[in-house]
């Protein structure tokens, strides 16, 4: 039972995660570049606004990895 629970498990987080990594792949530059041509007046946005998304994905991509050690 532990083994079959454990599988699923580690299937779910690679399964929630894949996304999570397509995301932060293609949508987060785009959402940057945007953030800079929507404030051309304010160059430093397009660099905030990728460290931000990067930095709020970095938790999860750590607790993803955890998991599938235990």
């Amino acid at each position: 039972m532990k083994r079959g629970t454990t599988l699923f498990l580690k299937m779910a987080v690679i399964l929630i995660g894949i996304p999570i990594l397509a995301l932060c792949i293609f949508l987060v530059p785009r959402i940057g570049n945007f953030a800079g041509e929507l404030y051309p007046e304010m160059a430093y946005m397009k660099s905030l606004v990728l460290i931000d998304m990067y930095a709020a994905a970095i938790p999860f991509t750590l607790l993803c990895i955890r998991l599938l050690n235990f």
